[in-house]
């Protein structure tokens, strides 16, 4: 790190058109950063990836915010990489991934508010059957007879079991706290004092858990024995936030839901599709392991026309997109703004990737 100078440029290459706010404050505080800025296409549901872009474009490019990555031969002067998204999964094996001498900051907490209330939102319909009585609507029907089946639950009293207690987790928390629910969470390594539970990513001011308080119980451990010890705890709602790796993949498979099966809890993957096996899952859906399950991820994704989970019983899937909101650019050109701040000073930069 070190400063800013008229050698460096900042390619941006995303689907989301950044505040013109961000040019202007960056004109005025790095006025020697040049800055190249494109919103990358959606093309056949995929983005257009920035190696497209004219080779005038790269040339000199020192920063870089880009999704999807980009070949390491473009990325051959890139000495910092702010990413648009909370992971960096899909960086990972990457040449310029594991060159250390390239920094990588993440987008971590610009997400989690919207994310959040897609969970919470995604619980409550499940809860008091909006589903059902949306298509009632649709037909004009007047009906009442499932709410007074007893088929409609409310939240206070309910266990809620996180895994992965980043800046998603942590505002889901704090909602599912709110409506009465008692928290536990799992995080990979132990977080036995104060200092080590507190949130050291952005976070929406007046949002998430800063100081990891809301936990009425936390667990760590990465391996199977670990997961299916922090999933026999009478959970009755689960959230999956945890980043993917080698070691997450999967970890939701069959094993795990015969252990969910005794209380049949409601499942809701906000992280990554590959994290939950979804043979695995679709037979929990059919019989009754788990109650339901909201997926705004797949595996596979985009999840095809005619694949079986679709069609399995009391399942909610949205194609990946519960981390879009009217305000998100703003809150990460606010981050990106903040780290370039913090390299021109040499200070440490917010949202660093631990690789």
């Amino acid at each position: 790190m070190g400063a800013i100078t008229a050698d460096d440029k900042l390619l941006v290459h995303i689907p989301m058109p950044l505040p013109e706010s961000f040019f202007a404050a960056a004109a005025q505080r790095f006025p020697q950063l040049r800055i190249h800025y494109e919103v990358a296409p959606v093309v056949n549901h995929r983005l257009m990836n920035s190696n497209e872009l004219p080779d005038d474009v790269w040339d000199g490019v020192t920063m870089l915010c880009v999704m999807p990555p980009p070949s390491p031969e473009r990325m051959k002067n890139v000495k910092f990489v702010q990413l648009a998204s909370a992971g960096s999964d899909l960086w990972i094996g990457h040449e310029a991934y594991d060159n250390k001498d390239i920094t990588f900051c993440c987008t971590s907490g610009a997400h989690s508010v919207q994310i959040a209330e897609w969970a919470i939102g995604a619980w409550l319909a499940h809860a008091h059957n909006f589903r059902t009585f949306m298509a009632q609507a649709d037909q004009e029907d007047w009906d009442m007879r499932m709410n007074l089946s007893g088929t409609t639950t409310d939240s206070p009293g309910l266990r809620m079991g996180i895994l992965g207690y980043g800046t998603i987790g942590r505002q889901v928390a704090r909602l599912a706290h709110a409506l009465g629910m008692e928290i536990y969470v799992q995080t990979s390594s132990p977080r036995s004092t104060p200092e080590s539970k507190k949130l050291s990513e952005y976070h929406v001011p007046g949002t998430s858990d800063p100081d990891g308080l809301l936990p009425a119980k936390w667990f760590s451990g990465s391996g199977p024995e670990a997961i299916n010890h922090f999933l026999s705890q009478d959970l009755d709602v689960v959230l999956l936030s945890l980043p993917m790796s080698p070691e997450t993949k999967g970890c939701i498979g069959a094993e795990q839901f015969k252990i969910l099966g005794k209380k049949k809890p409601f499942l809701i993957n906000v992280a990554r599709g590959p994290i939950v096996d979804t043979p695995a899952l679709i037979e929990a859906l059919e019989t009754g392991l788990v109650r339901g399950a909201a997926l705004d991820v797949t595996d596979p994704e985009p999840l095809p026309k005619g694949h079986p989970l679709w069609k399995a019983p009391n399942v909610f899937i949205t194609p990946h997109i519960s981390w879009q909101s009217s305000r998100l650019t703003e809150r990460i050109s606010n981050i990106i703004l903040e780290n370039l701040e913090r390299w021109n000073k040499g200070e440490p930069l917010l949202n660093r990737v631990k690789r």
